[in-house]
């Protein structure tokens, strides 16, 4: 969005003087030892978009809960359009205007839209009435804010930014004057982000006022009139956007200055270490979920995968990781393994160098209540360097070597022997890269590398990243993250529904191509349907 874009933009916001649709007075929240919220206090305007931002873990959501009525404050006051509010519970959150549209959808799947937006506020035993009132009203909130969504389609059958609009008629068929939304675009297109853009404003325009949580700072830059920021757990600043910069933000977020952008020399690839031909993986419901996937990675280079999650690319990490079987050709420096998932080479993944970062540490990459050494020497507790006579595990070599690669990676705090549990995730992702990175693979398979992570730590993530990419590796990057694919990668390629739609270098594409590819557009032939 221009300046001039911009300024016009803020000057049809809700002015400073405007009375405020929510204010929280001194508001504090523990969880035992852990204070959540530290007397904070906020003032959204009527009529506004009010950003909040901060760190993972810096309590926004926390305090969104308490507005909202999951949480009860420890101490501290509600204020609703002028009037002391008690909130015990969500419903007395809705009487008081107030809807939440979540970061995970809490819709019924094999529901249709009217069924789901009547559910837990019907007006009497039969259905009827309420289904045909309704619809009526779904009708009139469709005209008025652009949400339209087909009343009698199945929530199974819809598109995830169709089905953030029924969250958001939900909320509207309440009643509901005040909306917060979290993390609102995080398995939206661009396209799709573009859109909801679009219906916020409307809203605004409306008199609705929302409070938007997000990490991304371009779309607070883009769509909010106020933001607020967070930092452990207190309430460091709230600024009017026109008047700051993602760079201010940042440092406000974190206490210091970070830089934003991915600096990085050009790649030189080497030799193609990855060939993938043909790749296919059938799931055990008979659903295909990768349609005859083919592309390569060549050393020092990083082939970014970018698509909406769910279209083909957990699965495409799992059968080069060794953990899915599937049918094709899987070559690694030329020479063909296994693609089955039965390993009848008799060789792990790492033993062929290839190592993984996993999309989900918590489930996949780490035991959280072990302890970060233990964790550190998972998948290669068959190093000589960690036996004893080649018997035994040598705990004391293995200790040492958790602890130099946390001192490297400046895993916080840097306690090899506290449980991966007790980190938070921007460190345990920073202990699974450290284990990954420092076995110098060939080939490095990373997925969603800064997924939850702070926005210093993602500075670090992104370094070490291409560290290794300038040693020589291959490195193939799957990320729901835009910004992550177009600043890391070298060649881009683009997945829907099983399949790669098309390959882009990064400075021959913007976001509005990729963007059509990721929804299953051809972008060179106008938006026809592939």
């Amino acid at each position: 969005m221009g300046m001039d874009d911009k300024q016009g933009r803020q000057a049809t916001a809700a002015p400073a003087g405007a009375p405020a649709a929510i204010e929280l007075r001194g508001i504090s929240k523990a969880f035992g030892p852990v204070q959540a919220n530290k007397d904070i206090s906020i003032r959204v305007a009527k009529g506004s978009i009010h950003g909040i931002v901060g760190e993972n873990g810096a309590g926004k959501s926390t305090l969104m809960s308490i507005l909202y009525g999951f949480y009860k404050a420890d101490a501290g006051e509600i204020i609703v359009n002028g009037r002391p509010t008690q909130i015990p519970d969500s419903q007395a959150a809705i009487k008081a205007g107030i809807g939440m549209v979540f970061q995970h959808f809490k819709l019924v799947q094999n529901f249709s839209v009217l069924e789901n937006v009547i559910l837990g506020v019907e007006d009497g035993p039969r259905l009827g009435p309420s289904l045909s009132k309704a619809r009526k009203t779904l009708t009139q909130l469709a005209d008025e804010y652009e949400l339209h969504v087909d009343p009698d389609a199945m929530i199974e059958n819809l598109s995830v930014g169709h089905q953030q609009r029924v969250e958001i008629l939900k909320a509207l068929y309440r009643q509901a004057d005040i909306l917060i939304l979290d993390e609102p675009t995080g398995v939206l297109t661009p396209a799709e982000a573009d859109q909801l853009f679009r219906i916020l404003g409307r809203l605004r325009e409306e008199g609705k006022t929302i409070i938007l949580i997000t990490h991304k700072l371009r779309e607070i830059m883009e769509i909010t009139d106020t933001v607020s920021v967070m930092r452990r757990g207190e309430m460091t600043a709230t600024v009017k956007t026109a008047e700051t910069s993602p760079e201010q933000l940042a440092e406000l977020m974190v206490g210091r200055k970070v830089l934003l952008r991915v600096e990085k020399t050009p790649a030189k690839p080497g030799l193609t270490v990855l060939e993938v031909q043909d790749l296919r993986v059938t799931d055990d419901k008979g659903v295909e979920r990768l349609k005859g996937v083919s592309f390569d990675v060549r050393a020092g280079e990083i082939v970014g995968i970018a698509g909406v999650a769910g279209n083909g690319q957990s699965e495409l990490l799992d059968v080069l990781g060794g953990t899915l079987g599937g049918e094709g050709i899987i070559r690694l420096n030329g020479k063909e393994i296994d693609v089955t998932g039965f390993r009848s080479d008799g060789q792990t993944r790492r033993d062929q160098g290839i190592s993984h970062v996993p999309e989900d540490r918590q489930r996949l990459g780490l035991i959280m209540d072990f302890a970060a050494w233990e964790n550190m020497a998972f998948g290669y507790h068959h190093d000589p360097a960690y036996q004893m006579n080649g018997l035994l595990m040598d705990n004391r070599a293995i200790l040492r070597d958790a602890q130099s690669k946390m001192e490297r990676f400046d895993v916080r705090p840097p306690n090899a022997k506290l449980a991966a549990k007790n980190f938070s995730g921007g460190n345990q992702q920073k202990i699974v890269l450290a284990r990954e990175i420092e076995r110098n693979p060939d080939l490095l398979l990373v997925g969603q590398p800064t997924r939850g992570v702070d926005i210093g730590a993602i500075e670090f993530i992104h370094q070490q990243i291409l560290r290794l990419r300038d040693a020589g590796k291959a490195i193939l990057l799957v990320s729901v993250e835009l910004d992550e694919i177009m600043s890391l990668s070298d060649r881009i390629a683009v997945m829907f529904d099983g399949q790669i739609m098309g390959e882009r270098l990064p400075e021959e594409t913007n976001e509005k191509e990729l963007g059509m590819l990721m929804a299953g557009m051809d972008s060179s032939s106008e938006g026809e349907a592939a």
